[in-house]
């Protein structure tokens, strides 16, 4: 086990340190250790400094899963077991991109300069999205597979990649469309596995579905943030960014419920259910 005194000094170094870590599980540990070690830091108000590093252009990965083209995923019915297991690996796979998607943003934008409460809400945001790999890990070895035994999604990185100069980008396309997309398709999911009866899974899924809420929450609220600071609406704002970052249409149904709660209203995502284009000429007289 990773001690304190063995981690990197700043949160950027860690950070980045997260990034540089192939295995799944390892990389979740560190994510963890280095939470703790944030944390623990805050509340004796010795605050760990935040540093400067250079996060890699892609975080290092395991051999294992091999990794698609989006198109090239094989596709497999949940009603199964076999199609419930593929399930799980592919929300592994997101959960572990989170991790690094979580501590990019910390590592990456240091340059911009940001409250203590930035930090904090990212970190925590690492923190839990390293325990949602490790639940569904621990369900996958329960049901004689692993993360790794199947193929995945190679794509997930690209939003990291397309605003990696940008932190109102970043904000826009990670949490408020990736992430909130997680709330609108985790009920079915949940469904899936308690009609199966698969108990480990359904609880592992309505905690990353309650914890989730607050990681869509941090990007609209820090969203809110540098829009106040450059005096630009937000709405406005963020279709913009959307149609410049995000490759494609928001496709309903939404949860809106949900979306409400973590600061997401309506009129944010349903303009981008549709093409620019044809929302311009919508507009136009």
């Amino acid at each position: 086990m990773t001690q304190p005194d063995d981690l990197p000094s700043t949160l950027a170094e860690c950070a980045t340190a997260i990034l540089r870590t192939a295995d799944g599980r390892e990389k979740t540990a560190l994510s963890r250790a280095c939470a703790a070690k944030w944390f623990a830091a805050r509340t004796a108000e010795k605050p760990m400094p935040i540093g400067t590093s250079l996060p890699p252009d892609m975080p290092a990965r395991p051999e294992k899963p091999e990794l698609l083209s989006p198109r090239d995923v094989p596709r497999r019915r949940p009603g199964s077991p076999e199609g419930r297991r593929a399930l799980l690996h592919a929300v592994a796979h997101i959960e572990l991109n989170a991790v690094d998607l979580h501590w990019d943003i910390i590592a990456r934008f240091t340059d911009t300069p940001m409250p203590i409460g930035f930090y904090d809400d990212w970190v925590k945001a690492g923190d839990e999205e390293a325990k949602h790999f490790n639940l569904v890990c621990d369900c996958l070895e329960r049901s004689d597979s692993y993360y790794g035994a199947l193929p995945a999604h190679a794509g997930m990185w690209r939003a990291a990649e397309d605003t990696a100069q940008d932190l109102m980008g970043r904000l826009a396309v990670v949490p408020m469309v990736l992430e909130a997309r997680g709330l609108d398709v985790t009920p079915g999911m949940i469904a899936v596995f308690e009609k199966a009866g698969e108990s480990a899974a359904v609880e592992a899924l309505q905690t990353i579905y309650s914890e989730e809420v607050g990681h869509v929450a941090y990007g609209a609220k820090w969203f809110h943030f540098l829009c106040g600071r450059e005096n630009r609406d937000p709405k406005d704002a963020f279709h913009a960014l959307v149609r410049r970052y995000f490759h494609s249409t928001l496709k309903p149904p939404f949860n809106d419920e949900k979306r409400a709660e973590a600061g997401l209203p309506p009129d944010f995502y349903w303009p981008l259910t549709e093409p620019a284009a044809q929302i311009d000429m919508q507009n136009t007289p």
